[in-house]
């Protein structure tokens, strides 16, 4: 990596050179398309053991086919003290020494690595959303930490109350503070994305779109625990046709029917990204909730399911080829469908404004 980047430095004087000594590396790079390959990485360890670590090598074992783009290591929380928690334990407990290591490599070989920040613990997002004192307050060990462990992006996983304003201000403060090429994410659940749906985040992801749009990378939504469904293409399609690119929006999934609701077996997700990346060539991809026990490999091998999902996704845009039109009969479906979110999104607000 070192004498890569020395070697572009060099292109000034000897322009040919960097396709030459780079070539390699670049190849290897996890890119998969331009789809992504997320992972969701919470359980470190098997079983609570302090010794059984879960490793994410087997990830890059493979170093001429990496198939995984971002392995998000989750969940950060902000405490009182003020201070940081992955997990149970501050970051820098003994527990994590492997995860690091192993994020370390992962990045070597070309993997984003980032945080996740939240989840169904609540209390950091109403931390961050309140005066500028308390912001700076609880910002900085989070900051500290990012630096700390060279994470490069975070996932914004907000399942409380939190203003606009304030998930603004987040994300402007970290791209001020770590650059435009820190990655930033949102993990909404999946009916937050379409007209009058369902929400957990307290703000808009349609305003958010229209303020910051241009800062967020990508939505990994949630299409399980019945705020979205991944057994069936329309779901997906609905988050589209109100409005969202495809380009920046991941279906996320359950990796194992013991992770949560919403569940899809392999051989029944196969036709559904063949579908979507037929009709949205630019298909965001896929993210898994979570690593350890993910099928087909279960706890022995982990790794299995980011394979199976970058080979499909990668077999499914080579065969798909130039973008597929639908039919006249489901484009009026659609258009039934999507005025009946916008009758939903109406009805809320007339009854938000009944009961203010």
């Amino acid at each position: 990596m070192l004498f890569c980047k020395v070697s572009q430095w060099m292109t000034r004087v000897m322009p040919l050179l960097v396709p030459m000594v780079c070539a390699k590396e670049t190849a290897t790079a996890a890119t998969v398309n331009d789809h992504r390959v997320v992972i969701y990485y919470q359980t470190t360890n098997f079983n609570g053991s302090a010794t059984e670590h879960v490793s994410l090598l087997p990830l890059i074992s493979d170093k001429s086919s990496i198939p995984v783009t971002h392995v998000l290591i989750a969940a950060i929380h902000l405490t009182d003290d003020p201070g940081v928690h992955l997990n149970n334990y501050p970051p820098n407990n003994t527990l994590f020494d492997q995860v690091w290591s192993d994020a370390a490599q992962l990045q070597a070989a070309g993997v984003t690595v980032m945080g996740m920040l939240g989840g169904a613990a609540a209390g950091s997002y109403s931390r961050l959303d309140g005066d500028d004192a308390d912001f700076e307050k609880y910002y900085a060990p989070l900051h500290d930490m990012i630096g700390t462990y060279n994470l490069q992006g975070l996932d914004l996983d907000v399942e409380e109350t939190m203003s606009l304003d304030g998930i603004v201000r987040l994300i402007d403060r970290l791209k001020a503070d770590f650059g435009d090429s820190f990655t930033i994410s949102l993990a909404p659940v999946a009916a937050a994305l379409t007209e009058g749906g369902g929400n957990l985040s307290g703000f808009s992801y349609f305003d958010l779109e229209k303020e910051r749009g241009s800062s967020v990378s990508f939505y990994n939504a949630q299409f399980y625990y019945g705020w979205g469904d991944a057994s069936s293409a329309s779901d997906y399609e609905s988050i589209v046709d109100d409005g969202f690119a495809a380009a920046k929006v991941v279906m996320g999934l359950v990796t194992n029917p013991a992770n949560g609701g919403g569940f899809v077996d392999l051989d029944s997700e196969a036709p559904v990204l063949q579908e979507l990346t037929a009709e949205n060539p630019a298909f965001g991809g896929v993210a898994g909730w979570e690593y350890f026990n993910s099928l087909p490999g279960g706890e022995s091998a982990p790794n299995e399911w980011a394979t199976w999902m970058a080979q499909h996704v990668r077999s499914a845009a080579a065969t798909s080829g130039q973008k597929k039109e639908i039919s006249a009969r489901e484009a009026v479906w659609r258009r039934v469908r999507k005025a009946g979110r916008r009758v939903r999104r109406e009805a809320k607000r007339v009854y938000r404004d009944y009961i203010a």
